[in-house]
């Protein structure tokens, strides 16, 4: 394939006027959100010096999608997604004000900061299922893989962009500078959500029986399907025994390697490098052939990168190996949920994409904490070579079943099928 045709196979979704307008507003505020986590992570570091608050704050930010994410997919089939996005954005960028104001003003506390992080878990709880259900609604049917990895690229190259950005301005002016600028880059993005036009399919759909049986019936859908549900066990092992890992990075920075908010940027630019490479690969493969191979092999990679992460001294080896980590967890996460929005009834898509957001915010959650506590009286070392343990024991039995999840998700995979 020459590189021509694989560019263009990667940005074809860019032929669909809605989705260009949505990336084009979206650039810029995932880039302050970069900004914004990485600087949260630096000020708790700098407040507690604890690992354990490291994993609070990623509990508080992260957790919140566990409990709401079933009713939040549930509104996503029966609201106007649209209309969910924009006070979503909203929201986010009056609590990025207020984090500006406390700690540019000297008053932000470690019990605020907690607070403000619990607000954006509750606001993306909301957020999450109906950006994902919302992205198939702007493309055409072809053009979903392209739109998926075009997504997954653009969050994992602000995810270097942001962070050594970041970094630069924690160095030279304090991390509320990096907060306010995060409040700023959601200006473009509400302007853009307002200009998407409304279609036939955006609208309110007609519900059929309560919110709660929906929630049910959502999950007794995702784990039933011999594709979808097996997928998601899977993603929920790796996003809780090895995705903490980049929520405890500041730890890891001054413990590990001995450096400072300049080793931090440097980590989570790498990390977000090898993302972007994995998103651009898998943005540019044609239809769904070889997709759960390829998601397992990733895993893999997955395990024994952050192996040589988690036992390695050097620091240059240690961004080599969260490089390697970064691609094979954007190549898995993006690929899983290529595959499920492929196969999944088109009535129940906000409520199993819910749960897929569910898994893949809440399991670091639940992690992070798990593991900051380990970590205070184990070190950082330990409590992530276990996990990655536990992940090939789960690798190895969604191996034993692939062939039954490759006929699911991949002979019979159509959007809304």
């Amino acid at each position: 394939m020459s590189l021509a045709t694989s560019a263009a196979r990667f940005c074809q979704a860019f032929r669909n006027r809605d989705y260009s307008i949505y990336c084009i507003g979206s650039s810029l505020t995932v880039i302050g959100l970069w900004m914004q986590r990485i600087a949260i992570g630096w000020v708790t570091w700098k407040l507690t010096e604890s690992p354990t608050w490291l994993g609070i704050i990623s509990f508080a930010e992260l957790f919140p999608v566990v409990l709401l994410s079933p009713f939040a997919g549930a509104l996503a089939d029966r609201l106007d997604r649209i209309q969910i996005a924009r006070v979503a954005q909203c929201l986010n960028m009056i609590q990025a004000t207020i984090l500006t104001a406390l700690t540019l003003s000297g008053t932000l506390t470690i019990w605020s900061l907690c607070a403000l992080a619990l607000w954006t878990g509750i606001v993306v709880s909301f957020w999450q299922p109906a950006r994902m259900a919302l992205i198939p609604n702007l493309v055409q049917r072809e053009d979903l893989a392209s739109a998926v990895a075009i997504n997954s690229v653009i969050f994992n190259a602000a995810r270097f962009v942001g962070p050594a950005i970041a970094g630069l301005v924690i160095v030279g002016y304090g991390a509320g500078y990096a907060f306010l600028a995060n409040a700023i880059s959601y200006l473009p993005f509400i302007a853009a959500l307002f200009m998407i036009r409304p279609r036939p399919d955006l609208t309110p759909r007609k519900s059929h029986g309560g919110l709660f049986a929906q929630m049910v019936e959502g999950y007794s859908y995702s784990l039933r399907h011999p594709g979808i549900g097996p997928t998601l066990v899977l993603m929920l092992v790796a996003c809780i025994c090895m995705r903490p890992v980049f929520e405890l990075l500041p730890g890891y920075a001054v413990e590990i390697f001995a450096r400072g908010a300049e080793g931090l940027s440097m980590m989570a630019t790498v990390t977000g490098i090898g993302a972007v490479l994995g998103g651009i690969y898998l943005g540019q493969r044609a239809g769904l052939e070889g997709l759960v191979q390829l998601s397992l092999f990733s895993v893999a990679a997955m395990i024994v990168s952050l192996l040589v992460f988690s036992l390695t001294s050097n620091f240059w080896i240690g961004l080599f190996a969260l490089a390697v980590a970064g691609g094979a967890m954007v190549t898995h996460g993006a690929g899983a949920q290529t595959l499920i929005q492929s196969a999944v009834d088109e009535g129940m898509r906000g409520r199993v994409i819910a749960l897929y957001g569910m898994m893949f915010r809440g399991g670091p959650a639940v992690g992070a904490l798990a593991m900051g506590w380990v970590s205070d009286w184990a070190g950082l070392r330990w409590p992530l070579v276990v996990g990655c343990g536990l992940t090939a024991l789960a690798l190895f039995w969604m191996i034993s079943r692939r062939a039954a999840i490759r006929e699911a998700l991949e002979a019979r995979g159509g959007i809304g099928s």
